[in-house]
């Protein structure tokens, strides 16, 4: 009788240590070992089961600090719902969500919660001309006018100067944000290109950075003549399906019929109040037409830092991060982030390069913003520290501002932490 209750508790321990090894090793929120891991591995190898602690001691840490983080904000009215997603290396070591998804019920904002990413889209779009690019079927160099006939900005020798390049970067000319306004109206690109001609340029081609929406929407329709494809589909094909985003959508109806999505709110006398969805973007997917959810973010995220060579290669994603022209003045709110040496805009994405230590060693960061809907999301990634840091929020926030420098922090606090710690046991 007491070998057959040893024999059962014995068999419990290696069903539960094993459950365990499973959760930790297959889990999307897990460092990958490079070779599979069983209850003998890990008696052979005491090191991989440190690193397993590791890992779970640093993810609980930070889970912990984000909660702080988002009480706090939440507790002072600046945040109603935030999903926020963190890369480390190539594990989405947090996708989760913090608040509600609407001010008037108490449902909560997890990792699988969908917001509208508003100008966050452009760094899917300058990535999917990356692409087309390494493919063979685009170019930098190529002009706007030879795939889009009736564009036209200023006089003929203007406009066969502008380029794809150009207009990736907010470089070709036109003043802030022309015709954002047509775009918000629901005008079609092509309808839109043809107003250009009414517009007359403030600088040559690739000279001066003015930010653009509707401008670089036409990217899109440069890419469909490129490819015969739609870049909602480019998008599906290339990025969204290999990736297994599986919320991540380009268009208006299918948000509609989201369940589990953190509605959009407006300042109100006593905080904020919840708003409708709208459909502006969707006709200009490439400046706003994205949505999706911390989950998927994190995948995308992982996939920018180069960790799925077999979807797309390092040195194609990094195209688009090459510095185009860089932005002036210290005005703007990431020019007054820690460390803020300069800034730059490459193809969809901002460059910003930053010192930290007593070293002084510059780093850099790919970042961009999004406003769309009275949402407001954030994403920044450090390929320095192979790390990716996205909030989506569903309110326009002050915190938007200073989060990922915040959550920099954290995240850079609880590593060091750790190692200190695990420097001292050995």
């Amino acid at each position: 009788m007491q070998r057959y209750k040893i024999l059962i508790a014995s068999a419990f321990v290696v069903f539960t240590l094993s459950a365990l090894i499973s959760r930790a090793f297959n889990s999307e929120s897990t460092e990958a070992p490079k070779k599979a891991v069983t209850a003998s591995t890990i008696e052979k190898d005491p090191k991989i089961d440190k690193e397993v602690l590791l890992y779970a001691s640093r993810q609980k840490k930070l889970q912990a600090a984000l909660n702080a983080y988002f009480k706090k904000a939440i507790a002072n009215g600046d945040v109603v719902g935030a999903g926020v997603s963190i890369v480390k290396g190539d594990s989405i070591v947090i996708s989760d969500g913090f608040g509600t998804k609407k001010s008037t019920d108490n449902s909560p904002v997890n990792g699988e919660t969908v917001f509208r990413l508003g100008s966050l889209s452009k760094g899917f779009a300058g990535m999917l001309a990356a692409n087309i690019k390494h493919e063979g079927k685009l170019n930098w160099t190529d002009r706007v006018s030879d795939y889009l006939p009736e564009f036209q900005l200023g006089d003929g020798s203007n406009t066969k100067s502008i380029t794809l390049a150009n207009i990736l970067s907010h470089t070709s000319g036109t003043p802030y944000h022309s015709y954002t306004n047509l775009v918000e109206a629901g005008l079609p690109l092509k309808d839109i290109a043809k107003r250009f001609k009414e517009v007359m340029p403030i600088s040559k081609p690739g000279i001066m950075y003015s930010y653009q929406n509707a401008m670089f929407a036409l990217c899109g329709e440069m890419m469909k003549k490129a490819t015969g494809k739609k870049i909602n589909t480019l998008l599906d094909d290339r990025f969204f399906k290999p990736l297994e985003m599986c919320t991540t959508t380009t268009d208006f109806e299918t948000l509609t019929h989201e369940v589990n999505i953190a509605m959009p709110h407006v300042k109100a006398r006593n905080g904020w109040r919840a708003s409708h969805l709208r459909d502006n973007y969707y006709n200009a997917v490439a400046a706003g037409g994205v949505s999706s959810n911390a989950h998927d973010m994190g995948r995308w995220m992982r996939f920018l830092l180069g960790h799925n060579p077999d979807i797309m290669d390092s040195s194609a994603i990094g195209e688009a991060f090459n510095p185009f022209i860089e932005i002036s003045g210290h005005r703007k709110y990431y020019q007054r982030w820690p460390g803020h040496t300069r800034s730059y805009y490459g193809f969809g994405w901002r460059i910003h390069k930053f010192t930290e230590g007593q070293a002084n060693v510059e780093k850099t960061i790919w970042h961009h913003g999004g406003s769309v809907n009275n949402y407001r999301n954030e994403i920044a990634v450090y390929p320095e520290s192979d790390l990716g840091i996205c909030v989506l929020l569903n309110n326009n926030s002050p915190i938007a501002k200073t989060v990922i420098p915040d959550l920099y922090e954290i995240v850079k606090k609880v590593y060091k932490e750790e190692e200190a710690t695990t420097s001292k046991r050995m």
